[in-house]
């Protein structure tokens, strides 16, 4: 996705793709998925409760909170991949790239 954007400097590739992969960004994606009511009730379920889980470690570039709301997010596409969800999978993938394209986070 960022590749074919043609950039060239390493820099602004990894500024680029932190758009997209960050912590902060997925938490971001994550609030505007929950704002914009697209998650199903097993989904914002399993946000939950990966958000709320203990854990014993935290991301290097990201406050505690920042990170489980970031893990929360990754469960909720591993959830939808290991159910063989890939519609599903993919159109909430989608709807994240067109929001970060869109600058809407």
């Amino acid at each position: 996705l960022v590749i074919y954007k043609g950039l060239t400097k390493t820099n602004k590739l990894h500024s680029e793709t932190n758009k997209y992969v960050s912590a902060k960004a997925r938490a971001s994606l994550i609030v505007s998925l929950l704002e914009a009511q697209l998650l199903n009730e097993k989904e914002g379920e399993i946000y939950r409760t990966v958000r709320n889980a203990n854990s014993h470690t935290k991301g290097k570039n990201a406050d505690i909170v920042t990170y489980r709301m970031s893990t929360g997010f990754e469960a909720v596409l591993g959830y939808l991949h290991m159910t063989n969800q890939f519609e599903r999978l993919d159109k909430l993938i989608s709807w994240c790239i067109e929001t970060v394209e869109n600058k809407s986070i």
